[in-house]
């Protein structure tokens, strides 16, 4: 299942990326973050992996993050694994002649077993919906300061 989602962030290129690219931003801006931890590779350089583990409600899941590209301030693209679930995501960041940036997401889900892929049969919508979701988030925490760290 491949989707993009795109969102216009009233702030300049380079303070998106500032914010974006930083481990101890994340958890306000990614709903259910608990932690995210180095597990190999130099981090922030291409094939470094980083654990993301998340809780939502009484669930907890774990992604494995493996960065495949990372031209900042424009491309960032990285793959994430979880049982039944690979993810292929790339994200562009483009400057408007306004001085906003616009953020492309381009998202592939690949299910790696039966149940994530009736998952996705009988709910793609709800893929593409938690990723906007994400964005919106974002989009507020860099504009507004506003963080989901205590949602």
């Amino acid at each position: 299942m491949k989707y993009n989602v795109e969102i216009t962030i009233d702030l300049p290129r380079d303070e998106v990326i500032k914010k974006m690219d930083s481990i101890e931003n994340m958890k306000h801006w990614q709903r259910g973050l608990t932690s995210a931890e180095h597990i190999s590779g130099t981090p922030g350089v291409i094939g470094a992996k980083m654990q993301l583990n998340y809780k939502f409600g009484k669930r907890e899941m774990q992604l494995t993050e493996t960065i495949t590209k990372r031209e900042l301030p424009r491309e960032f693209h990285a793959n994430y694994d979880t049982k039944g679930m690979h993810n292929i995501q790339q994200n562009f960041f483009e400057e408007t002649p306004d001085g906003k940036t616009k953020w492309i997401s381009k998202s592939e889900f690949i299910p790696t077993n039966f149940m994530m892929r009736i998952m996705v049969a009988l709910m793609p919508g709800a893929f593409k919906k938690q990723s906007k979701k994400y964005m919106e988030d974002f989009k507020n925490f860099a504009e507004n300061g506003t963080s989901v760290a205590n949602a």
